[in-house]
């Protein structure tokens, strides 16, 4: 009577993964065939993304001084994650060719509003901010503004107006507070940058 449920159990355990694994390429293949790509290129872009996340492009480094340290200085460099920064922001570049390019802007211009409004920075942790605040605003402009371009507008409008409100504007702020390495999209496929512009296109 025992062995039945435990067997049951780790078979469902077995399983999950496979589940969610599927359940994940359906919506990237879904996102890609939205943005004007092929569907088999899905898997590579996926493969992509998670590489990249594991790579950080340095920007720039900015060494300063603590409150009340004569001495000591911290080490501050600003970089761009492959993965969950650059990939996504040259896909929101690529969609102004297939896009209202007006309707793009708009929306980026109204998502960057709502990101910087709805980000908080937490020191020692980063940016923090509802997971679903940008997507559902970028979705909500590219009904009202995208027409048949909605997918594309509300992807691109936002993953640059997130980038734009809860990362970069907040930066000068990050640095003073944090050390170390502060990376934009340094999530991978899990940052936000990067899931606002997937859930923006799947509800679009």
């Amino acid at each position: 009577m025992i062995v039945l449920p435990i067997i049951l159990f780790l078979f469902a355990m077995l399983l999950l993964p496979l589940v969610i694994t599927g359940l994940t390429m359906d919506m990237v293949t879904v996102a890609v065939t939205k943005l004007g790509f092929a569907p088999s290129l899905a898997i590579l872009l996926l493969a992509a993304i998670v590489i990249g996340s594991t790579i950080n492009i340095p920007l720039y480094q900015k060494s300063l001084r603590p409150v009340g340290m004569l001495w000591d200085r911290q080490q501050t460099i600003v970089a761009l994650n492959v993965g969950g920064g650059l990939i996504p922001i040259i896909l929101a570049i690529y969609q102004f060719t297939r896009g209202n390019v007006l309707a793009i802007l708009a929306t980026t211009a109204i998502v960057t509003l709502v990101s910087y409004c709805a980000a908080q920075i937490v020191p020692g942790t980063g940016i923090r901010m509802n997971a679903m605040v940008a997507p559902l605003t970028a979705v909500v402009c590219a009904w009202l503004l995208g027409g048949v371009a909605a997918p594309s507008v509300a992807f691109a409008g936002g993953i640059l107006g997130t980038l734009i409100g809860a990362d970069l504007l907040h930066l000068k702020e990050m640095e003073r507070l944090s050390s170390g390495t502060l990376s934009i999209g340094g999530a991978g496929v899990l940052d936000g940058i990067a899931l606002c512009g997937l859930f923006a296109l799947l509800l679009a």
